[in-house]
């Protein structure tokens, strides 16, 4: 397809918001590339990356590479998840510590918007969708309610958690960064970009690369041959997410960073009213609007043929 400069602006945009939202333990940039429109063709553009496109390299030359590539949308995104990701991590680091509702009433709005939006584009519900619907809610509940492992400062560590997390990076409603905390990882990336630590992160970025372009064959066999029962099933992930982003939480158990600094190990959701604390009732309610109405443009812009 034929894109212009601000076509290429506005996906760099979506990838900033992505990457944003991958930053945030409990939130899936997989849910934003499938709200803004463009999740079907990032899973096909990964999937397309093999040795017959390298032949094309050779053979073909650059250009027709490139073009088979679809490169300019791999980078136009790539620039925005990066760049947003590096930079919203150290802020949803201090906002998880320091205002935890006022952040999760953000995203809890952004997914009950999702929920619909993803379901709605499910053309036929019949058994088998509604079975798959179950079952991702399930499962992504199960998830969100598993410990985490302790932390792992193992540099090679980082290629099996990165080929682990970014799977569930591209899946909407399962949380990457959530994914890195459960296996004990994220704080050693976290560490690691914040110092600067050229190893570790080279090794999380090829685990990463290893993780994508393995499960993106399989997402792109579902989407061909069970459009509906996939889309139910994402639909499902996402509704179970919810339990993760809940802004108000008991916790259970702490854990003591490197610095010193207490944070929450196990925890679970409470209703405000039972909420120990300022539950900044509010506040969360209108962050919760601003994330729902979030949706609805990325949705509308989403909807624009690019």
């Amino acid at each position: 397809m034929q894109r212009r400069l601000s076509d290429y602006l506005i996906i760099s945009l979506k990838g900033v918001a992505m990457g944003a939202a991958d930053a945030v333990p409990g939130v899936s940039g997989g849910t934003i590339a499938f709200i803004s429109g463009i999740y079907e063709e990032l899973i096909s553009t990964i999937s397309n990356i093999n040795l017959a496109l390298f032949k094309t390299l050779f053979k073909n030359g650059i250009k027709q590479f490139w073009k088979d590539l679809n490169g300019n949308f791999i980078v136009a995104l790539l620039t925005g998840i990066v760049v947003s990701f590096v930079s919203f991590m150290r802020l949803a680091k201090y906002l998880l510590e320091h205002h935890p509702i006022l952040i999760w009433s953000f995203f809890f709005g952004l997914i009950i918007a999702s929920i619909y939006f993803v379901g709605k584009q499910i053309t036929k519900w019949n058994l088998a969708t509604i079975v798959a619907f179950v079952l991702g809610t399930i499962i992504a509940y199960y998830i969100s309610t598993i410990p985490s492992m302790e932390n792992s400062d193992n540099p090679y560590f980082l290629f099996v958690a990165g080929a682990i997390a970014i799977c569930a990076m591209i899946l909407p409603g399962i949380s990457g960064s959530f994914i890195l905390i459960i296996l004990g990882a994220y704080k050693t990336l976290s560490d690691a970009i914040h110092d600067i630590d050229i190893k570790k992160i080279v090794l999380f970025a090829l685990g990463a690369i290893f993780g994508l372009l393995s499960f993106s064959h399989v997402l792109k066999w579902l989407f061909k041959n069970y459009h509906n029962i996939t889309l139910a099933l994402l639909t499902g992930f996402i509704l179970g997410s919810l339990n993760k982003v809940w802004p108000w939480k008991e916790t259970l158990s702490w854990y003591t960073n490197s610095k010193g600094i207490e944070l929450p190990l196990l925890q679970k959701s409470v209703s405000p009213l039972n909420y120990n604390g300022n539950n900044q009732l509010a506040i969360a309610i209108i962050l919760m609007i601003l994330g729902f109405l979030t949706i609805f443009i990325l949705e509308k812009v989403g909807s624009k043929k690019q």
